[in-house]
């Protein structure tokens, strides 16, 4: 079984073609820049024709027919759905209906499942949501204390993102710790540019940081995360900003890159190290805030049985990882000292002998979880 998995963005298609039997990428790739003024490709119908070609030089297609599915990624599902999904006109149409709940992403991915769509209308289609992980969060954990009527008339309330991601790790520390998921309580922690973190109970989603849109919850490469909302008013009032000059500085100008300048945490550690008070700041502000976020979902769990690392920082950055971890013995979570930074492709046991909670490093993929959806999805369709 062959399943090609698609991410259009707003101008860029990612893409990654699987072998399901050995659960293997046979090739990736990225097109980007689409529409721009002199770039090489006018539309995602010419970027994703531009893929096709490059797969059949490649001799890893002869056709487009060859393929079992294609899986796409969906950055918002709203409250529709709540798992992966064979797309036909129905899910099309609520897709675009929840367009004002993610006006960046969802029309490309529109535009992504519409070309394929064209170019292979026998392949079963598969969308793969963020949000639908989240949908498990119980109604106290998702409403805002808003007037209700902004829930019911505008869907305001919490989503919650990188769903695929938080189920694929916490899948992952299920089978490495050989313990079925409905046995687990664990907290997972995405970082990367974006950051997010989310408490699993049982194998089911029960609060996670990021909200009604990717800016809430965790300091991040260029995000604020959790501010209090009457710095706005503040901010408009004595900057004399614009609301899109105010939401340009939360979204792309805050969090790290606030802080010290970079986005990176490489470069931030890498100035933090030379004495870079600015930087140092930042990293400790940063694992600050994920320090307590563990804290309060191990009051909403009632009993942690791991913590689960991922995303580039997650994975890699064990100083900042001890950083996060130092003072929470109390909490039965320990953490063993690091000797360096090694990326691995591995699963990393991470905490020490006396620790009661497993910590783990786990290389995220939510491409492979897509393709893993696409397959379970079309397999079930065809019994």
């Amino acid at each position: 079984m062959t399943i090609l998995v698609i991410n259009a963005g707003s101008s860029s298609v990612k893409y990654q073609l699987f072998d399901m039997q050995q659960q293997s990428s046979l090739a990736t790739g990225l097109i980007d820049r689409i529409g721009e003024p002199g770039a090489p490709v006018a539309s995602h119908q010419q970027a994703l024709e531009q893929m096709v070609e490059h797969l059949k030089s490649s001799g890893l297609l002869t056709s487009l027919d060859q393929l079992s599915a294609v899986g796409h990624r969906v950055v918002h599902g709203g409250e529709q759905f709540r798992q992966p999904m064979l797309i036909d006109d129905d899910v099309i149409n609520t897709i675009r209906r929840v367009v004002p709940l993610a006006p960046l992403h969802n029309p490309a991915h529109l535009k992504g499942i519409e070309v394929m769509q064209r170019l292979c209308p026998q392949v079963p289609q598969v969308a793969v949501f963020d949000t639908a992980f989240h949908q498990t969060m119980p109604d106290y954990a998702f409403h805002y204390p808003l007037p209700i009527q902004y829930y019911r008339e505008y869907k305001v309330r919490r989503y919650g993102f990188h769903g695929t991601s938080h189920h694929y790790v916490a899948k992952q520390a299920a089978e490495f710790l050989d313990t079925p998921i409905e046995s687990l309580n664990l907290i997972t922690l995405h970082l990367g540019n974006g950051c997010s973190a989310a408490a699993i109970q049982a194998g089911r989603c029960i609060d996670t940081s990021m909200g009604m849109t990717p800016l809430e919850g965790l300091m991040m490469g260029t995000r604020c995360g959790d501010i209090d909302p009457a710095l706005h008013f503040y901010l408009l009032r004595k900057a004399d900003l614009t609301t899109e000059q105010l939401e340009k500085i939360l979204n792309k100008e805050s969090g790290l890159k606030g802080i010290c300048g970079c986005s990176d945490m490489r470069e931030v550690s890498e100035k933090a190290a030379q004495g870079d008070d600015s930087a140092r700041l930042a990293r400790e502000m940063f694992a600050y805030r994920i320090k307590k976020t563990i804290g309060s979902y191990y009051a909403a769990l009632g009993r942690v049985d791991g913590i689960i690392f991922t995303g580039g920082i997650g994975e890699h950055d064990a100083g900042l990882r001890e950083l996060i971890c130092s003072g929470l013995e109390g909490l039965g979570i320990s953490i063993a000292p690091a000797n360096a930074d090694t990326p691995s492709d591995q699963i990393q046991p991470l905490h020490s002998g006396d620790s009661r909670v497993q910590i783990l490093a786990i290389p995220t993929n939510e491409e492979l979880e897509i393709a893993r959806c696409a397959q379970q999805l079309v397999g079930s369709a065809d019994h």
